[in-house]
C-alpha cells in the first residue's frame, strides 16, 4: 500500500479512534484500567476469577468492571493501531523522492503529535481524569485526524498533478476565522463533557426552564483545578456547571451565525456544492446537539456529536488549506 492509499486508511481509522474515545469518555469508563498502558496489568482485560481477583488486589481502590475495561481497552488498542500506521507513513513518504518536503515535514509534525497523544493518553488515566488534559487529549485527538486528512489530499494531488481542487478563493481570513472559532466552540463541548455539565441543562430551549439561568463563569472555567482528586463525574457545583453547558450552547449560536454567512459568501463566489456540504454538516451537528439535550444523551448520539464536530473542522481546514 503507497503512502497516499495508507494515509487514506488513516484517515478513516481516526475517525474510528475519535468515536472509541467518545464512547469510553460518555460511558464513564475512562479509568476502566486505572494503569497505562496494561489493564490492572494484563495486556487485555482481566477474563478468568483468578485474573480478576488479581486486578482487583493490584488496584483495590478501583474495582475491575469488564463494562468499563472493554471500551477502555479496545479504544487503546485502535489508537496504538493508528499510532503504528503513523510512523509508516513517515518512512514511506520519506523514503519517496517525488513527495514534496512540505508533505514530508507534515509526515514529521504528524508523528510528534502522535507521540504527545500517547503522553496525554498516560495522563488521562495516571492524573485520574484532569479535566484539563482530557480536554487537551480530545483536541489532540482531532487535530491529529484533521492533519492526515491534508496529508492525504496533499499527496493526492502530487500524484495527480492535473488534478486541482476547486476552493474559494478571497476567502481565507474568513476561513482561518472560522476554523479558530470551530475549535473554540469543540473546546468548549470538550470541556462540558470532562466537566461532566451535559446534564446541567436539561431543557431546550430554556435551561433550567429560565432563559438566563444562575451560572457561576469563574468556577466553571477554573483552568487551574488542583490535580490529585478523582475527576471522574465531576467535581464542579451545579452553578459552575451550568455556566459551561450555556457557554457551549451561547458558542454555538454565535458560531451558526458566522458560518451561515460564510456559506452564503462561499455559494455567491459560485461553489455552490461546497456551500451546501457545509450547510448539511452545520444542520446536522446543530440537530444533534440538541437532540443530546432533548434525549437526555444518548450514547450514540452524543458519540455522533463528536464525530459531526470533527467533520466540520476538518471540511473547513481543507476549504482553507488545498
Amino acid at each position: 500500500m503507497g503512502a497516499k492509499n495508507l494515509t487514506l486508511f488513516s484517515g478513516l481509522l481516526a475517525f474510528v479512534v475519535v468515536a472509541l474515545g467518545a464512547w469510553t469518555r460518555l460511558a464513564d469508563a475512562g479509568l476502566g484500567c486505572p494503569d497505562w498502558p496494561g489493564c490492572y496489568g494484563f495486556a487485555t482485560i482481566p477474563n478468568s476469577p483468578e485474573e480478576i481477583d488479581i486486578a482487583n488486589a493490584r488496584f483495590p481502590s478501583t474495582p475491575y468492571e469488564v463494562a468499563k475495561a472493554i471500551p477502555e481497552v479496545v479504544h487503546r488498542y485502535f489508537a496504538a493501531t493508528l499510532g503504528f500506521l503513523i510512523l509508516c507513513i513517515f518512512f514511506l513518504i520519506n523514503k519517496t523522492r517525488d513527495i514534496s518536503k512540505s508533505s514530508k515535514n507534515l509526515s514529521t509534525l504528524i508523528v510528534i503529535w502522535v507521540i504527545i497523544q500517547g503522553a496525554f493518553g498516560y495522563l488521562t488515566v495516571s492524573l485520574k481524569l484532569w479535566p484539563q488534559i482530557v480536554t487537551l487529549h480530545l483536541l489532540f485527538g482531532f487535530l491529529t485526524t484533521v492533519y492526515l486528512w491534508i496529508l492525504y489530499f496533499k499527496l493526492k494531488e502530487e500524484a495527480l498533478p492535473d488534478l486541482k481542487f476547486k476552493t474559494p478563493l478571497g476567502l481565507n481570513k474568513l476561513l482561518s476565522w472560522a476554523l479558530v472559532f470551530v475549535l473554540f466552540q469543540i473546546f468548549l463541548g470538550a470541556w462540558t463533557s470532562t466537566n461532566y455539565a451535559a446534564y446541567a441543562c436539561p431543557d431546550f430551549p430554556l435551561c433550567q426552564g429560565k432563559l438566563l439561568p444562575e451560572i457561576d463563569v469563574q468556577g466553571g472555567f477554573n483552568l487551574f483545578q488542583g490535580i490529585g482528586p478523582n475527576y471522574l463525574g465531576g467535581v464542579m457545583d451545579l452553578e459552575s456547571r451550568t455556566a459551561i453547558h450555556f457557554s457551549h450552547r451561547v458558542g454555538a449560536l454565535l458560531l451558526s451565525l458566522y458560518l451561515s454567512g460564510l456559506i452564503y459568501l462561499i455559494y455567491k463566489k459560485g461553489f455552490e456544492t461546497e456551500a451546501k456540504i457545509l450547510s448539511l454538516f452545520l444542520l446536522l451537528q446543530l440537530s444533534l446537539g440538541v437532540s443530546n439535550v432533548i434525549f437526555s444523551l444518548p450514547l450514540l448520539v452524543a458519540v455522533g456529536h463528536n464525530i459531526g464536530g470533527l467533520v466540520l473542522l476538518i471540511y473547513i481546514s481543507l476549504l482553507r488549506f488545498r
